[in-house]
């Protein structure tokens, strides 16, 4: 059985190649126009507040996926961009990292992809305790490049061995140690929620959350974190109350 998502991407397709038949007038009608797709559920998003985004750091110290955790929760990048981040690409003397490419498992292997859009090419300012781990990382770091999909890279994100990760392999694991710290409703995607969610928490504008989570567009970021909305709506009023406000006389 198609999963409604799976239905929705096959509706689409479809509807786009009949539209193009009745532009060419191989059909009178495009047939697809009376179906009704259902609507594809999100995933549900477990929230990760501060308290348990510490607790997820201390949880992964001296772990594997100590750096990939940092990474998730101090960025926002997709797993994919974490595990494709080549040392080049990081520039610890300025605090910036930027966003080139994305590692992905094919039926062909490991696989270097270029971002999807524009924006999802893009430069991060990291926080400093992201920037102590990275370099106390590159202390430690083998310079042996990784070839994957035929480019050699000095990867930064490595298994034990210094190889590529696994994208499914780094998941289950995460799932293994969430388990472990009494989280197992926590995915690994949900690190990048969580630090779009306290970027918009602590009052960052959502143009800047966007930007560093690589939307396509500020829309995307407010309709994905919603939620986070109404709590600033009460901050406005009382920033706009301290700032405005008059005890009457």
């Amino acid at each position: 059985m198609l999963s409604p998502r799976t239905v929705v991407h096959v509706h689409r397709v479809l509807s786009e190649a009949l539209r193009q038949a009745v532009r060419w007038g191989l059909l009178a009608t495009n047939p697809a126009d009376g179906a009704s797709p259902p609507r594809p559920q999100r995933p549900q998003t477990t929230v990760v507040d501060v308290a348990m985004a510490n607790r997820i750091l201390r949880a992964s110290e001296g772990t594997q996926l100590e750096l990939a955790v940092g990474l998730a929760l101090g960025t926002g990048m997709r797993r994919g961009e974490i595990l494709g981040l080549a040392w080049e690409d990081v520039h610890l003397d300025s605090g910036v990292l930027h966003v080139s490419r994305s590692l992905h498992i094919t039926q062909a292997g490991l696989v270097l992809e270029d971002p999807k859009t524009r924006r999802s090419r893009r430069a991060i300012t990291l926080p400093q305790f992201l920037v102590d781990l990275l370099a106390k990382e590159r202390a430690r770091e083998r310079a042996d490049p990784v070839t994957v999909a035929g480019l050699p890279l000095n990867l930064v994100v490595r298994t034990e061995a210094g190889r590529a990760w696994n994208p499914d392999t780094l998941s289950s694991t995460w799932r293994r140690l969430s388990r472990r710290v009494g989280l197992p409703s926590v995915r690994f995607h949900d690190l990048r929620h969580a630090h779009a969610t306290l970027m918009l928490v602590m009052g960052i504008h959502p143009k800047i959350v966007s930007e560093r989570l690589g939307h396509s567009s500020i829309g995307i970021t407010l309709d994905t974190y919603s939620h986070v909305l109404p709590s600033m709506q009460i901050q406005a009023a009382a920033a706009l109350d301290e700032l405005l406000g008059r005890t009457p006389d």
